[in-house]
């Protein structure tokens, strides 16, 4: 997929030049930041799964990855974070209003080209998907430092605020193809579990990994009063003094007893829990994936099924 992906890149940075020299400066700093590409990859593989033999699935790659970047920089601002992927966030470089702003650029730039293959369902589509993902954002917000948060209530969030956008990806690849109804149905439903499970492994990463492989500090969802799988599991399995850390550490978004938590979260085993789950997620988006004929295309989408259960950042 090298090809197809230096393609979109060479499209990506030629539809973020402006006149206005710090929407250059910011835009062209966020993308070069060592993105995976990952969302973009699946609508290129979606479409070369189903023989597209077009010209649009670039382009529209390129508005996956414009969305996606934009809801990075207004998650930055409303979390407050300091750092992604181990740099130096745009908000704290230049300012929370400049993120912002910067954010709606590339928005509205993602649909100026979204137009572009003239289908109405496309853009349907990709409307759907980007107010889908602000709810789920609002969801998160309105849900900080509750630990009464269920896991049904979790998958409600995690499904608009990240999975969504997995789903428009691959549906999108059909779409381009003229698949039939069907394909594109499955391809949407490959889409929904892989993200879910990309989400849930995030999560459980959160409290796993380490500064310097994830980017980000360990806790640092705990740290901005979101509860994820790994602490809903955690609470439903503890009582006395454990639960009554786990769930002021929510309360408060205090990650300061965070080695004790880590530990509380490895003895009832809820990262185990939470990767089961993914795992769970992950063996339904590959089973989506055989209404596909048999290619290397197919293949690599069933391997970043795998690749999701084994990253480490």
């Amino acid at each position: 997929m090298q090809a197809d992906l230096a393609k979109m890149d060479e499209i990506l940075i030629d539809r973020l030049n402006s006149d206005v020299a710090l929407i250059n400066q910011m835009s062209h700093y966020i993308i070069s930041s060592g993105g995976k590409r990952l969302r973009p990859l699946l609508l290129l593989l979606c479409a070369r799964a189903t023989d597209y033999q077009g010209e649009y699935h670039h382009p529209m790659a390129v508005v996956i990855e414009l969305i996606h970047t934009a809801t990075l920089l207004h998650d930055d601002v409303v979390d407050e974070s300091t750092s992604r992927r181990g740099q130096k966030t745009a908000n704290e470089l230049w300012g929370n209003a400049p993120s912002v702003l910067v954010g709606d650029f590339l928005y509205s730039r993602a649909f100026e080209i979204m137009v572009e293959p003239d289908s109405m369902t496309i853009m349907r589509l990709l409307s759907k998907a980007t107010n889908n993902i602000a709810q789920g954002e609002v969801l998160q917000l309105l849900n900080i430092k509750n630990a009464d948060v269920t896991q049904e209530q979790y998958f409600a969030i995690i499904e608009r605020k990240t999975a969504c956008l997995f789903e428009a990806a691959c549906k999108i690849g059909g779409m381009l193809s003229n698949a039939t109804d069907e394909t594109i149905y499955a391809l949407g439903k490959f889409g929904l579990h892989l993200g879910s499970g990309f989400q849930i492994i995030d999560d459980v990463l959160d409290y796993e990994s380490d500064p310097e492989t994830m980017g980000k500090e360990v806790g640092d969802d705990l740290a901005e009063g979101k509860i994820t799988l790994p602490m809903i599991y955690a609470l439903k399995q503890t009582s006395g003094v454990e639960h009554a850390l786990l769930k002021g550490s929510i309360e408060n978004a205090d990650t300061s007893h965070i080695d004790d938590i880590i530990a509380i979260l490895i003895r009832v085993k809820a990262l185990d829990y939470t990767r089961k789950i993914a795992e769970d997620e992950s063996q339904k988006a590959m089973m989506a994936l055989n209404i596909l004929p048999e290619s290397n295309y197919r293949s690599a989408l069933s391997l970043l099924c795998e690749l999701s259960l084994k990253r480490t950042a």
